[in-house]
């Protein structure tokens, strides 16, 4: 993928708006776990008398609750007024709100760091506008690989982000955020060089596009039904990948009896196998339609989530680690191709509702999760699974659905 200097500046300003904003998400994994379960027992973990599992809950319900508010209006919002003044002004509000959340850490005050774990989350959803810059610099032929470079920077968000997390613990459950904030500050000088400014995407110059465009991502599923069913598919997958990534590290922490430190660990390893997947997924050879790709690593994804159930401490630290493979393949694969089946409802808005889903599916898992894990987390998985595969087994007749759709086609321009 050839890129001129202007291409490349667009890159490396889009790349670290992801790897920040992920860093930003994943930094509180291998923290919180450790803190709720373990932790001392205080105002914070034992909040209103409630359990430590339910507060660690709504805790990481929190943040992707605010994306999700967040990637209904700021996607669109980038299709009409511009993606780089979203960018900066999320930057600069979510730089904010780091620093409050570091401060409800230092104060031990649990409302307000749900709060400010919330309202960070509102600007975190400049991902999906993130996704919108690739989509509209870069054709079908190079989308993918365009999309996997962009997965490759947030898998390394998820890497550093519990490094971060868990190496700096030791001096204060403060600092970690803190320093985000200033590295978020630091992104806006990349983005006001790289992304270019003042004018709206041009997939908004038409007034008919610019009226297709008007409204929250979840607008179109009114009228497009297949959208609706990628709503669903991807909201079944999403609570399977969201089971692993909000409650892997309280099954490293009750089954494997983990710290904050190997939970990092474990994540590390995890996303080194995420970058190993985004590099296998621009060389895997072609099959008939790309939601085939995707339905194989949906499967992958269901079968390591179930061996999770019941799998002993060692094996299962591997399980979780080698599941970042399938993972970065669906990550890779996915996005293109919602980008070129649903481009006419722009950009902006169609990797928001990508967002807006993962979104969905982290506040729902994280609630359910709260309640299964006072069971046992291995429940957690359970669920994860069941619903990773049901979108595999959709995926897979979408595709051969569009696939016989597209053959018939042919034949038919050519008879």
């Amino acid at each position: 993928m050839s890129l001129d200097r202007a291409s490349v500046r667009l890159l490396v300003a889009v790349c670290a708006v992801t790897l920040l904003c992920t860093i930003g998400m994943a930094m509180p994994y291998p923290i919180l776990a450790p803190i709720f379960v373990d932790g001392p027992i205080d105002d914070f973990t034992h909040f209103a008398g409630m359990p430590p599992e339910w507060l660690l809950g709504v805790a990481l319900a929190a943040n992707p609750a605010g994306i999700l508010l967040g990637s209904l209006v700021l996607g669109p919002l980038s299709d009409r007024l511009g993606r780089r003044r979203v960018l900066v002004t999320t930057l600069a509000v979510g730089a904010l709100t780091n620093l409050l959340t570091a401060g409800a850490l230092e104060s031990r005050l649990y409302v307000l760091f749900v709060i400010a774990r919330f309202a960070t989350g509102l600007t975190e959803g400049n991902i999906a506008v993130a996704r919108a810059l690739l989509a509209d610099h870069h054709g079908e032929a190079t989308r993918v690989k365009a999309f996997a470079w962009l997965n490759a920077f947030q898998y390394g968000g998820w890497l550093l982000g519990p490094l971060f997390g868990g190496f700096l613990l030791r001096w204060g459950d403060a600092v970690p955020f803190a320093l985000a904030a200033v590295a978020m500050l630091g992104c806006i000088g990349l983005v006001w060089v790289g992304v270019p400014g003042g004018q709206a995407p041009a997939t908004a110059t038409t007034a008919e596009s610019k009226g297709a465009m008007a409204g929250s991502t979840l607008a179109p599923l009114i009228h497009d039904a297949a959208l609706r069913r990628l709503f669903l598919l991807q909201m079944a997958y999403m609570c399977g990948v969201t089971a692993l990534y909000d409650y892997a590290p309280l099954w490293c922490v009750t089954e494997a009896g983990f710290t904050s430190t190997g939970i990092a660990w474990i994540t590390a390893v995890q996303c080194a196998a995420m970058l190993v997947g985004t590099w296998l997924a621009g060389r895997l050879p072609a099959l008939d339609h790309p939601l085939r790709t995707t339905a194989l690593a949906a499967l992958a994804t269901a079968a390591g989530l179930a061996l999770l159930v019941v799998a002993p401490a060692t094996p299962g630290l591997a399980l979780i680690a080698a599941l970042g493979l399938p993972l970065a393949v669906y990550n890779a694969f996915m996005p293109a191709w919602v980008s070129s089946r649903f481009a006419h409802h722009g950009q902006g808005r169609v990797m928001g509702l990508l967002t807006t889903i993962f979104c969905f599916a982290n506040v729902a898992v994280a609630l359910a999760g709260g309640v299964l894990s006072l069971w046992t987390v291995r429940g957690v998985m359970a669920l994860g699974a069941l619903c990773a595969g049901c979108a595999a087994w959709a995926l897979w007749h979408w595709a051969r659905r569009e696939a016989t759709q597209g053959k018939l086609a042919a034949a038919a321009a050519t008879a």
